[in-house]
Order: structure tokens, then C-alpha cells, then sequence
């Protein structure tokens, strides 16, 4: 009882310094969960996806004011499957973010597990379907490294609209050598008025520094009224000559009324190396905000694969189903609903 009554006591003293060590602390989410009947070659297939519209997750994101118009931030994010309630990799405690940073008028600094600024920032930028669901060409075509390990991230202050972000990834004891840079990526970012543009490069080098991808992106769109179109150009090459391809798309999004929003776009992935295997993809979506924190939506797209080409309909955080032979064709339609937290 004596031990007891102790603990409680320890309890009750320390809850006035919990409740002010968690007052800056925000527990997020999205749960976005769909069902895909697809036909890649082999007869149709039904299944459940997580992440299609986007990546499933939770995760803990604080700040703290230390004065001067600085703060201290943090963000711990795991991936899930919200249609089986694994893990996106269960070998780590948060696999899609773990950092910690100031942030100032002087612009925000992080180290540690981060998103890339070409996935994030300048992803957004390409693409009436936000590169995600099976009806984006760009989800189905592009080459991209979301995010980098052991990260040095630096973003500027937006200035007239214009906003920049540097990041390098380090090596460690899972590569060889396991010092120096591994990754470099730089983003930068226009938004003003109707017009909306950017730009970005990812260098990579595999885990045994024998080869280097490089992946340029650039993207822009404008606004007309209700309705934006987007252009985007992803291209990407490994320096052993396994891959060298341009993903192009356009698309555009009508702002059909405050709760929906209808989205066309095309896409055409050139295969610049002697296989000549190119891919074309048309797709729409149809998004239904029910409330600013839930969304009902639905894709449909087909894929034409070219010769020996093997591209097949991605979601944001979903991999498609597998072509059932190269060059055949791939089409689907997809129904889903997300909610954030």
C-alpha cells in the first residue's frame, strides 16, 4: 500500500509538468483506404489498397516558442496499412520522418529522417491529381526517392513568392563507405497570383557507391477561373545505363463547387535507351469533401504499355499490381474515402 500511495503521489505531482511538455504536441493522421478492381492482362482483380489518394499514417508533431520568433520543431511519422493494420516497414519505429529543427524568419533547419523537397514541394506543383491514385500518369511513370536518412534540410523565407529548400543525405554504417554525403536534393518553389511553378533535382548514390540516379523535375501550372492546368516533366537516369526515361504529363482540375473537384490529365513515359519501351496513360478522379477533414473519391485510368514496357497504375504510397506480362496493358477504376486526424 505504502508503494502504492507513493506512485500515485509521484503521479499527481508530476501531471502539471506533463500537461505542459505535451501542451505543444499534436497527435496527427490520415487513414485513406480504397477499393481497386483493375485489369493489368490476366482478367480483372479485386482488391483493398491503403495510400491511395495518400500515404496512410500517424504520428506525434510539436513546437516550442524560445522566444526572438524562433521555435524549436519536431515530427515522428510511421507509415501504416490502413486496410490490414501493419506496418509501412516494421523494422522501424517511424519510417516516414523522425526530425528535429529551429524555424525563424531566417528560414527552418532539421536533421534527421525527412521527406525530400523534390517529393513534397515540388510534386504538388505537376499534377491535377497531386500524383497520387491510379488516375495520375505521373504516379504510374516518374522516378523519385521520397525521402533520405540522416537528412540536413534548410528551407529559405518565402520572398515575393518564391521559396527554396536544401537537403543532404549522409551515409552511415549501412553503406560503404559509411562516411560522406549520399544524397543531395534541392527544390524550389513560385506561387503567386494564378500562377504556380517549380522545379527540382534529386543525386543518389546506391548503398555501395557504384551507382548514381539523377532525377530532374520541373512543373508549372495556372489558373483560370475554377479550372487549373498543370504541365510536369519528371526525368531520371542511373550512371550504370539501366535507366534514362522522361515521365510527361498534363492535366488540369475544375473546381466544380466548394465540396467537389473533377480532375483529366494524360501522361507519356519515353524510354531513352535502345529498349524503346514507352508507356501512355489517360485518367480522371473525382474528389467529394465532405468536411475539410474527409474526403470520398474515385479514379479510373488505362495504361497502354509499348513494346516490352512493364509500367503499371501506382497510388500515392500504393505499388500497382504487377503487369501479367511486358507490354501489356493495365486499366482500372478505383473508389476510396480518407479522413485526417
Amino acid at each position: 500500500m505504502k508503494k502504492i500511495t507513493r506512485a500515485a503521489i509521484c503521479l499527481v505531482t508530476a501531471m502539471p509538468a506533463l500537461s505542459y511538455a505535451s501542451g505543444n504536441v499534436t497527435l496527427f493522421g490520415i487513414i485513406d483506404t480504397s477499393i481497386e478492381v483493375s485489369n493489368v492482362g490476366n482478367g480483372t482483380v479485386a482488391r483493398m489498397d491503403s495510400g491511395g489518394q495518400l500515404g496512410s499514417r500517424f504520428g506525434l508533431k510539436g513546437t516550442e516558442d524560445i522566444g526572438g520568433g524562433n521555435t524549436v520543431n519536431f515530427m515522428l511519422e510511421q507509415g501504416i496499412g490502413s486496410n490490414d493494420g501493419t506496418a509501412a516497414n516494421p523494422t522501424l519505429a517511424f519510417s516516414r520522418q523522425a526530425w528535429v529543427g529551429m524555424a525563424g524568419t531566417w528560414g527552418e533547419f532539421r536533421v534527421g529522417l525527412q521527406n525530400s523537397p523534390v517529393y513534397i514541394y515540388v510534386n504538388g506543383y505537376l499534377d491535377a491529381f497531386t500524383v497520387a491514385t491510379i488516375g495520375s500518369a505521373q504516379a504510374s511513370f516518374q522516378t523519385l526517392i521520397p525521402r533520405s536518412n540522416n537528412a540536413i534540410f534548410y528551407q529559405t523565407p518565402r520572398i515575393a513568392g518564391l521559396v527554396a529548400q536544401f537537403m543532404i543525405g549522409l551515409r552511415d554504417q549501412t553503406t560503404k563507405p559509411m562516411s560522406g554525403a549520399a544524397s543531395y536534393h534541392i527544390g524550389i518553389e513560385y506561387d503567386r497570383g494564378p500562377v504556380s511553378a517549380a522545379t527540382g533535382f534529386q543525386r543518389l548514390q546506391n548503398a555501395t557507391n557504384s551507382s548514381v540516379l539523377e532525377v530532374f523535375t520541373v512543373g508549372a501550372s495556372y489558373a483560370f477561373g475554377p479550372v487549373r492546368l498543370y504541365v510536369g516533366l519528371n526525368n531520371a537516369r542511373q550512371s550504370d545505363g539501366s535507366l534514362n526515361k522522361n515521365a510527361y504529363t498534363t492535366s488540369l482540375a475544375w473546381t466544380i463547387n466548394p465540396a467537389s473537384q473533377l480532375s483529366f490529365g494524360i501522361g507519356h513515359a519515353s524510354d531513352r535507351t535502345s529498349a524503346d519501351n514507352d508507356g501512355n496513360q489517360i485518367g480522371m478522379m473525382y474528389w467529394y469533401f465532405l468536411s475539410k477533414r474527409d474526403t470520398l473519391y474515385f479514379s479510373a485510368a488505362f495504361l497502354k504499355n509499348m513494346h516490352k514496357a512493364t509500367y503499371t497504375m501506382n497510388g500515392a504510397t500504393t505499388v500497382g499490381i504487377p503487369v501479367a506480362y511486358a507490354g501489356a496493358d493495365a486499366r482500372g477504376i478505383q473508389f476510396g474515402i480518407q479522413h485526417r486526424f
